[in-house]
């Protein structure tokens, strides 16, 4: 899942950056309202971070011409303005939940998980199925023929990326720049240590493998035929 966040204070910024790619979701950062406008406004973000007091545009100005613009992506503000009179005008500019500066992280992350239930709706799919492997969006959890697997942060980012492609080969370079945010190959082996350390965990105990390597073009997730 991708999360935006928009945040003008560089330490704050990237502290939520840091924390919330260490569970598992897709970051982008905007510095400033006029940016986060811009990126929220073209789409792909299940949710986002949204400070209020930022400059060029305010977050509550930025979020009132989102909802007007009818885009409703689920937003959490962060503001060190916390008496009831301003979180209430944040939840009514279309705030989907307010959090008071200074923040434990653990719940700022509660908050979000809580958001991303709320605006998955029923119409949307919250898990990932590939043959009997399933991967829950939600949890943040790995499972294959009702077995828990373990997997970690980026692993899980990894898995999703080849499950949402399931059936189509994915290059080096696709991986890359999805996965890792990487917009060149640095040469590095990155790609293929997790893709073994992957495959050691959904293919090594069961009876078909559904990861594989295709030669000179990249990897393929596929049920068995």
């Amino acid at each position: 899942m991708k999360i935006l966040v928009v945040e003008d204070d560089h330490d704050t910024a990237t502290y939520l950056t840091k924390g919330l790619s260490e569970s598992g979701y897709i970051v982008d950062c905007a510095g400033d309202g006029r940016e986060g406008l811009f990126l929220a406004s073209s789409g792909g973000y299940d949710a986002m971070v949204l400070d209020r007091m930022l400059p060029g545009m305010d977050g509550l100005s930025m979020l009132g011409a989102l909802r007007a613009a009818e885009i409703r992506i689920p937003a959490l503000i962060l503001s060190a303005l916390g008496s009831v009179d301003d979180r209430v005008k944040g939840l009514r500019a279309g705030g989907d939940d307010y959090l008071v500066k200074p923040f434990a992280f653990s719940e700022l992350l509660a908050r979000l998980e809580a958001l991303l239930r709320r605006g998955a709706g029923p119409a949307t799919a919250t898990k990932l199925r590939v043959a009997d492997l399933e991967l829950d969006l939600l949890t943040r959890s790995v499972r294959r023929a009702g077995k828990a697997i373990e997997v970690l942060p980026r692993e899980f980012r990894l898995l999703e990326y080849l499950m949402r492609n399931a059936g189509h080969v994915v290059t080096r370079t696709m991986l890359l720049e999805h996965v890792w945010d990487y917009h060149f190959d640095p040469q590095t082996n990155v790609i293929d240590v997790h893709i073994s350390r992957l495959r050691q965990k959904i293919d090594k105990s069961f009876d078909h493998a559904l990861l594989h390597t295709v030669r000179g073009a990249g990897y393929c997730l596929r049920a068995p035929e």
